[in-house]
């Protein structure tokens, strides 16, 4: 099974998604082989399992350990040093297709699972063209479930989950966008709850509080009307201690600053949003991800000061 990174390529541009990104532009003569991908895709995840499964060694030595848990393949654990080396390097691509090498060989491997799950949406939301887009954010959902299925209780297949879902919901019909935002709501919320030390979780969170709580009229009145009402808690100020706490816990990351200043500036909190811009503006971009956050931030600061010299004009008029 070919790794979907080798179906598709490794991307090359820097376009960075927007809060909740629309995208529209599609290229049918893609669509049957991605469909065809993903077919397989599929297959391979559920069958993998039964189909690496070794029988039993008929020696009678035990294969696992007294402690009864089976002992780490080196091979792996090397594979996996080797991926997440490639993701702090930022050569997502690669790391995508080493953890999907290690799925090859122990489909059931946790880390593998949800880590590929995160650089399937990273890499899939950089593309412009949508079925592209779905195919990566399809393979996804894949490894996040299976990842929910290997440990239930953990936090990082519950942010793979929620991650997924959210990206979905850019490409669904209005109908399938909120029922992604209610099924995102217990995923991202068990994150919080299972590693509240983890930025980008919070992050996750304070996205989700100000979407649901921004409904517009119609989302309002079709979930109540259809789905039971709108999911519950969401709120603009939980928003906030969110998406201040993701920037507390890694205020070197611009990403959760740009994130926290525009909720500050839609809030009319303009004091606020100027010292987290600032902050901002101050950080090094590494990636060109980070170089184009680091753009609008400074064309958010640049605003908000000629903003802020027009009243200050005003006032010195008056007096």
């Amino acid at each position: 099974m070919l790794p979907i990174t080798q179906l598709y390529g490794c991307y090359q541009g820097n376009t960075l998604p927007a809060f909740f990104p629309f995208t529209t532009s599609v290229h049918m003569p893609h669509v049957f082989c991605c469909l065809a991908r993903w077919v397989l895709l599929s297959w391979w995840l559920v069958l993998a399992p039964n189909l690496l499964a070794q029988p039993p060694a008929k020696s009678g030595k035990s294969a696992r350990p007294a402690g009864g848990t089976a002992a780490p393949d080196p091979a792996i654990v090397q594979l996996l040093s080797e991926a997440g080396r490639l993701q702090a390097e930022y050569h997502e691509s690669e790391a995508l297709s080493k953890y999907e090498q290690i799925l090859s060989k122990a489909p059931a491997t946790y880390e593998a699972l949800w880590q590929a799950a995160v650089l399937s949406v990273r890499i899939g939301s950089r593309y412009t063209d949508e079925t592209r887009k779905s195919a990566y954010f399809a393979a996804a959902r894949l490894y996040a479930n299976r990842a929910l299925v290997v440990q239930p209780d953990g936090a990082e297949g519950h942010y793979a989950e929620a991650l997924t879902l959210a990206n979905q919901a850019t490409l669904l019909s209005a109908r399938g966008r909120l029922l992604a935002y209610r099924e995102m709501r217990s995923h991202v919320f068990r994150a919080t709850e299972l590693r509240p030390d983890w930025a980008d979780a919070w992050q996750l969170l304070g996205r989700w509080h100000y979407r649901v709580d921004h409904y517009n009229i119609p989302e309002r009145i079709f979930s109540r009307i259809f789905l039971g009402g709108v999911p519950a808690s969401a709120s603009t100020f939980m928003a906030v201690d969110a998406l201040r706490k993701a920037h507390e816990l890694e205020p070197k990351r611009i990403q959760f600053a740009y994130d926290l200043a525009r909720v500050y500036l839609n809030r009319s909190q303009q004091t606020r949003a100027t010292a987290v811009l600032q902050e901002a503006v101050a950080l090094t971009p590494v990636t060109a991800d980070e170089l184009e956050i680091s753009r609008r931030c400074r064309r958010m600061l640049e605003q908000l000061n000629r903003r802020l010299r027009r009243q200050v004009h005003h006032r010195l008029k008056r007096l």
